[in-house]
């Protein structure tokens, strides 16, 4: 056996137990474990640790490239200074408690597993074999599998401050990953620290989904992606072409987390007079809801969320939590053209001379332009309605007309689908209630963190009831014509959002006929939309009622098509046509 393979079999092994160590870490974590126990596990997040350092050694000494300073040197020269830092810190505290006793739960080592872990994961081919799974298949099934972990993690001891059962830690972890903010237990109260963050990395997770990570990491440092890879996230995600699956996917990451840095900035600087807080409770709440918000997840560290008495005058972090959700719920690929577009704008303004920034046409392309005209349109009556029906309701407590119009947009924006509120959900008026299940209904998006049937669906349907009433056989916008397929997808997922929201609604009134139906309604509605935002009903439900909820959400996230492309088997196209004939409809 030569020295290359010694240096693979490391490796796969490294990968291994790196893996049963953050297992290891967050059962640790999550439970009170005997000294002697947390010792052992002190003793295998060392040997992790040790490996990691001798395999990325033997990445450079056994490679046959010559060694450079490019980014995979940079990102391992980064995390092995990160994990020296944490170990050092760790055997500081260790020595000062007289190495008797685990210090804090050994945190500063896990974080250095964790660390490791991911380094490993990252060098390690990842390749999504099409014959195994159907994309959509795996699609569903990293989803499910999330949403069961989280569940279990919520249920540790540690993790909360009372038992927790299964239907209320399954319901909040899907919740969390569906990114729809719900909750059957205070998230303020019910969770410890630990239990929150479990709840914001499976908010982040589910936001962004599993592939965007590991298919960014394996082309970090591999330099490329399976074709197969390419051409299951391509058709999972609806691009065009494969060409621009890696480099979506790096924008996708870059803005995320930019934006997610930014916007936590801003909150921390916006809530600094908040009384019976220190600077570390500010700063992880500006991490908490700036993630919350991005990913259009609604959950709060609060108990009464934004409706908080410290936060529902604060109209500034109002104004920034708005600008966050719009932002993530607008859809990754749109953004990114949006921000390439912008780009491109400036550097003609500059350079107005230089032959080299020519015009390039279409590069706002079509997709963008149908999404921020629907996105700008819906908010404008969403504000509108608010404004004219709440003013003298739920808005009277704003005395000013500017402090009015911030949360009067705050609550026109957030059924879309942020699901955060900034005024009690039971007083609003029966208009406003129709208007805000309308406005969830459409939801965010495509390709977004957000649910919904999505604005280019509701658009398309629009764009085609205009042009059959004006006798047209095609429908033609911005001088393009849009395609059948992209027809007939819109309005299967149109009628099944309601065939899933009414079984929920059917199911949830047998069970529990007391409840007021608008209430289970909008309780569905805002499920299959994953928005989280309810006429304060979901702590009433019973455990089949919350499990019915928790499969809307489910659904709404996958959506019921995608459910069944996985399920049914793909035909083969036959190269022959059937004459057409017309059926009578209206």
């Amino acid at each position: 056996m030569n020295a290359a393979t010694r240096y693979r079999l490391l490796n796969n092994f490294t990968i291994l137990i790196s893996v049963i160590g953050v297992a290891i870490a967050l059962l640790d974590s999550g439970f009170t474990l005997p000294t002697w126990l947390q010792q052992v596990f002190h003793i295998f997040y060392l040997v992790i640790i040790f490996l990691s350092f001798m395999v990325t050694a033997g990445r450079y000494i056994y490679t046959k490239k010559p060694l450079t300073l490019n980014k995979v040197a940079v990102f391992d020269a980064l995390t092995s200074i990160a994990i020296i830092i944490l170990l050092t810190a760790h055997f500081t505290d260790l020595v000062r408690s007289g190495l008797s006793a685990a210090v804090d739960g050994f945190v500063a080592i896990k974080i250095a597993v964790f660390v490791t872990f991911v380094r490993e994961l990252s060098d390690h081919n990842f390749n999504l074999n099409r014959t195994f799974l159907h994309p959509a298949q795996f699609f569903i099934l990293s989803f499910l599998v999330v949403v069961l972990v989280g569940a279990l993690l919520l249920m540790m001891p540690n993790a909360t401050t009372q038992p927790l059962s299964f239907v209320d830690a399954l319901f909040t972890a899907t919740s969390a990953v569906c990114v729809t903010g719900l909750i059957v237990v205070d998230t303020a109260t019910y969770f410890t620290t630990f239990g929150q963050v479990i709840i914001m990395g499976l908010i982040q997770i589910g936001g962004l989904g599993i592939l965007t990570f590991v298919t960014y990491f394996s082309y970090f440092f591999k330099g490329g992606v399976s074709y197969e890879t390419q051409a299951s996230i391509s058709e999972m995600s609806y691009m065009r072409g494969m060409g621009d699956v890696v480099s979506t996917l790096k924008s996708i990451l870059y803005v995320t987390f930019a934006v997610e840095a930014v916007a936590a900035a801003l909150i921390y600087i916006s809530i600094y007079d908040i009384p019976n807080m220190d600077w570390s409770e500010q700063l992880f709440f500006s991490v908490f809801h700036a993630i919350s918000a991005f990913c259009n997840a609604g959950f709060s560290t609060f108990s009464a969320g934004l409706y908080d008495d410290s936060l529902r005058f604060n109209y500034s972090l109002q104004l920034i939590l708005a600008m966050t959700f719009i932002f993530g719920g607008m859809g990754f690929t749109i953004v990114v053209n949006v921000l390439r577009y912008l780009r491109y704008r400036a550097q003609r303004l500059i350079n107005r001379h230089d032959q080299r920034y020519i015009h390039q046409p279409w590069l706002l392309n079509i997709n963008s332009r149908i999404t921020l005209i629907t996105t700008g349109a819906l908010l404008l009556v969403g504000l509108i309605g608010v404004m004219i029906f709440e003013y003298n309701n739920v808005l009277a407590d704003h005395t000013s007309f500017l402090g009015k119009l911030v949360t009067g947009f705050f609550t026109a924006a957030t059924p879309r689908t942020a699901g955060f509120n900034v005024i009690d959900m039971g007083e609003l008026t029966f208009p406003t209630v129709m208007l805000t299940i309308f406005l969830m209904w459409i939801g965010a998006s495509p390709n977004s963190t957000g649910g919904g049937i999505k604005t280019s669906t509701f658009a398309i349907a629009l764009l085609n009831t205009l042009s059959l009433a004006r006798g047209q056989t095609k429908i033609e916008v911005f001088k393009r014509e849009i395609a059948e397929i992209s027809v007939r997808r819109a309005f299967s997922i149109m009628w099944l959002s309601l065939l899933v929201i009414g079984t929920g609604v059917t199911l949830i009134s047998y069970d529990q006929p007391e409840l007021d139906l608008i209430k289970v309604v909008f309780e569905c509605f805002s499920a299959y939309s994953t928005v989280g935002l309810s006429l304060n009903l979901t702590a009433d439900l019973s455990d089949f009622s919350k499990i019915v909820v928790s499969v809307i959400m489910f659904v709404g996230r996958v959506s019921m098509l995608t459910i069944f492309i996985a399920l049914l088997k793909n035909m083969r196209q036959r190269n022959y046509r059937y004459p057409t004939e017309e059926i009578t409809i209206n």
